[in-house]
């Protein structure tokens, strides 16, 4: 607990020096001075409708005023619950992934931790970890095959979209590949976010084969949107194949139908970047050259949440006045009620 304003705990005191400098202007002068309600609360000279009240009284009426008079200076010095810190989100990059989910990125020719993977899987596992240094960008998730779909809205929720893409299957979307359609796509969901740093991260391992619009032509429209596109052409440039029996192996190119020069064309028009993956390391090296590229670079802030606490001493303090009252005028109310009670009860006994 702390204070949100500690000085008001200087005021503590001033009963006690207001008492004393009291006592010492009576001990200086020679006749009594009556200041009409001076000395009302004054231990033993506590008068109720013209008795002096019992010193037990005045002692009680005494110890409520001062225990009030405490309780209303801690709450007039705001006492507060100080939470444990909650980090605010950075103002990072609106950042879009689209990932190619055709029929070839079933192809077997990644090996990441001594597994044989497809390039699909591949891609989850990298762009998981990729994902957790992203803190703080809006991310949403594009996945496109005959046709793209938004699979993930732009989010600060993360862990929805890593998940989100780790449920993703080869040819959810159709088994032929739609870049220009995943361009526009991912441009209509980041021309609504604000314009500082509209980011979006093209993977695919093949050539445009269907949709409604080519790359390039799709691309200008990017660029005009504001949106950079840091293109990604991911599998292997050889393979191992073993023929019947296993008696003869031959060495294919599993990417001979991966469009580089398209995909260059792409990074240069909307002013971003080409990269070559051709296994699990270079991409994560080239995710990680993105984090660098683009990186989020604000200062990590904080917020304490805080819970007033002053309406608790605060009410302490009304209450034990109201105590301190009802014991100073217990008398005279008594009295007053017995008054407006004695001539009722009269009648009542005049009528039986």
């Amino acid at each position: 607990m702390t204070f949100a304003w500690p000085l008001a705990l200087l005021l503590l005191p001033l009963p006690l020096l207001f008492w004393r400098y009291q006592k010492t202007v009576e001990d200086n002068t020679q006749a009594p001075i009556y200041v009409p309600g001076a000395s009302q609360w004054q231990l033993g000279n506590a008068q109720v409708s013209g008795r002096v009240s019992s010193a037990a009284q005045a002692k009680w009426i005494m110890i409520f005023m001062i225990a009030s008079w405490i309780c209303f200076i801690v709450a007039l010095a705001r006492p507060q619950w100080v939470g444990d810190p909650i980090p605010l989100p950075a103002q990072g990059h609106d950042l879009l992934l689209a990932v190619d989910l055709s029929g070839s990125m079933d192809l077997e020719d990644m090996v990441y931790q001594n597994k044989r993977l497809n390039r699909l899987n591949t891609v989850k596992l990298v762009v998981r970890d990729f994902l957790k240094e992203r803190q703080g960008d809006r991310v949403g998730l594009v996945v496109f095959g005959d046709a793209a779909f938004i699979h993930t809205p732009v989010t600060r929720d993360l862990e929805s979209v890593s998940k989100l893409l780790m449920e993703a299957q080869v040819e959810m979307a159709g088994p032929n590949t739609a870049i220009g359609d995943a361009i526009i796509k991912s441009t209509d969901v980041l021309r609504d976010q604000p314009e500082e740093a509209r980011i979006m991260v093209l993977l695919t391992d093949g050539a445009n084969t269907a949709g409604e619009i080519q790359p390039l032509p799709a691309a200008e429209i990017a660029a005009k949107n504001g949106i950079k596109i840091y293109t990604i052409g991911i599998g292997a440039d050889s393979m191992t194949r073993s023929s019947l029996f296993g008696l003869f192996n031959n060495t294919v190119n599993p990417s001979k139908d991966l469009d580089e020069k398209t995909l260059k064309a792409i990074a240069k028009t909307t002013s971003g970047l080409y990269f070559r993956a051709k296994n699990p390391e270079q991409l994560e090296s080239i995710y990680q050259k993105i984090n660098e590229l683009e990186p989020i670079d604000q200062d990590e802030q904080f917020i304490h949440p805080v819970k007033e606490w002053f309406y608790w001493p605060l009410a302490v303090c009304f209450a034990l006045y109201l105590l301190a009252f009802s014991i100073k005028y217990f008398d005279q109310i008594a009295e007053r009620f017995n008054r407006f009670t004695s001539p009722q009860a009269s009648r009542d006994g005049g009528n039986q």
